[in-house]
């Protein structure tokens, strides 16, 4: 066990990344804020979101901004699923600005790279890789974020990359989203993220 620790050590300091931390807690969401009136909370070790009575777009963000980084999370869809993750984004009542790497049902670009309030989509996987997706299951996503460059991973597949000068600008948080229209829910769990040394 050991030695595995020392390899991914190694690992993380050629790669210039220091090692992860946690970003939940596994029991409340101290170093989060929740906006807009969709429901949040921890339960049974995990984090979960579903839709409230207003059926509006809800997000959960970390209270720090986080600039570079190496995200790796879980999360689990269960009724619709329509989700995602974004980065270096603010939020103002239910208005989000940044990036999205979206978290969605089949079909529906998961992996792929979206500006709200913006130019819209940036970026979507080809989709021949929407087969990594296992709806009802648990999924892993890793979403790297270095300077104007953005990849993300599903279950260890390269979903996309993209250089672009705004995201390499971008400000702010990780905020994870649940979409509008109701009838949704998500499960998360294992959010961890690794800076630059």
């Amino acid at each position: 066990m050991k030695n595995v620790l020392l390899v991914v050590t190694l690992l993380f300091s050629m790669l210039g990344f220091s090692q992860e931390k946690s970003l939940f807690n596994g029991e409340d969401l101290t170093g989060w804020t929740v906006y807009g009136t969709e429901k949040w909370y921890a339960e049974d070790g995990l984090l979960v979101c579903e839709s409230g009575p207003d059926k509006q777009y809800g997000y959960l963000a970390t209270n720090e901004h986080y600039k570079d980084f190496t995200l790796t999370l879980e999360f689990k869809q269960e009724a619709d699923g329509n989700s995602g993750v974004f980065i270096r984004s603010t939020v103002e009542g239910t208005k989000v600005s940044g990036w999205q790497v979206e978290v969605a049902p089949p079909g529906h670009n998961t992996g792929g790279v979206y500006e709200s309030y913006g130019r819209g989509w940036l970026i979507k996987p080809d989709p021949e890789k929407d087969k990594a997706l296992k709806m009802g299951e648990w999924n892993e996503m890793k979403i790297r974020v270095y300077g104007d460059k953005l990849t993300s991973w599903l279950n260890g597949v390269e979903m996309v990359t993209i250089r672009d000068e705004k995201i390499g600008a971008g400000e702010g948080s990780i905020a994870l989203q649940i979409h509008d229209g109701g009838g949704i829910k998500v499960k998360w769990r294992n959010i961890k993220i690794a800076l630059p040394q």
